[in-house]
């Protein structure tokens, strides 16, 4: 008897376990939008419709942090590897002329899709995110040519993508609002405007989402590689540091500040890496500093993280 008792807990323990460890059921993709260079209250000030409506739909901090050095590409690497850059390698912020590619030392949030056997795309506004672009990671990809002050290449080709391939993980990278932060100062009419612009090609997105019928089964995160302040962005400035970090999606709180939790829900950008995986049940390393974020969920039961301990850094 007590052995039958026994075998009875142990089964409910497994399946319980078994169903902890599945995605949310309802997310069948995810999609990073990276705003360049966007600083949480000009978000705020500016005519942002789309971008603002998250916070009802979503759940969000407005005081995130990048990484201590708030640079854009070790920024983006930490932010789709989970780690800072000294550990994934990535320190520079230019195009370099090296005679051979250089890739994260960290796998990358593709790369661990492409292992799940999912499709993978990135669609970047500078061509340094070809660092990115390591070899039979990404599905369908585009880096453009020169930083300008349109995002049209960007958008025409982000939509493109979306609605003739539906990748199941994508970045979306838009870079208009950083150039005309260094061109005219961060919240000057000129990136208020960038802002602006940046929030009509993000509305073009969700309605390609819903054109497509996929609203309900795409998990968002919307954030930022780092802030400014005068025509520049550095190291351990607040008005550099602090990012916006939104979450939407299936199975998402609506309308819920995540600082009003406290410490628990401190955010950093090495959080998105961890919680996309997450939602979609990839597994990952076990060493990375980015956390899930299960508070943005309406039932946090449903899901935790899969780390996997046979995951480790590239070679």
């Amino acid at each position: 008897m007590t052995f039958r008792i026994f075998v009875a807990f142990a089964l409910i323990f497994s399946a319980v376990a078994s169903a902890a460890d599945k995605p949310v059921p309802q997310v069948k993709r995810a999609l990073i939008i990276s705003v360049d260079g966007l600083r949480p209250d000009l978000m705020l000030r500016a005519k942002a419709p789309r971008m603002q409506a998250m916070l009802d739909r979503g759940s969000y901090s407005m005081w995130a942090k990048t990484t201590p050095g708030a640079i854009t590409l070790p920024s983006h690497v930490s932010m789709l590897t989970g780690v800072p850059p000294e550990w994934h390698g990535i320190m520079w912020n230019h195009e370099l002329p090296l005679k051979e590619a250089v890739y994260p030392n960290f796998p990358t949030l593709f790369e661990l899709a492409k292992r799940q056997k999912m499709s993978t795309a990135v669609v970047a506004g500078k061509t340094k995110f070809n660092v990115l672009d390591k070899p039979g990671v990404l599905d369908w990809k585009f880096f453009a040519s020169t930083s300008t002050d349109s995002d049209n290449e960007v958008i025409a080709t982000a939509l493109k993508i979306l609605r003739d391939h539906q990748p199941d993980v994508m970045l979306v990278h838009f870079a208009i609002v950083d150039v005309a932060g260094h061109g005219k100062g961060w919240g000057s009419p000129e990136q208020m405007a960038a802002i602006e612009a940046t929030d009509k090609s993000i509305a073009q997105i969700f309605d390609a989402l819903d054109e497509l019928k996929l609203a309900d089964s795409t998990f968002i995160i919307l954030s930022a590689d780092h802030g400014g302040a005068g025509r520049t962005h550095g190291p351990e400035d607040p008005r550099s540091r602090i990012i916006p970090w939104i979450a939407m999606g299936p199975g998402i709180r609506k309308n819920f500040d995540l600082t009003l939790l406290g410490a628990d829900s401190n955010i950093e950008t090495y959080d998105t890496f961890t919680t996309t995986c997450t939602m979609l049940g990839i597994p990952f390393q076990r060493n990375v500093k980015g956390k899930f974020i299960p508070q943005i969920l309406e039932n946090p039961e449903l899901v935790r993280p899969q780390s996997d301990a046979t995951t480790q850094p590239n070679k």
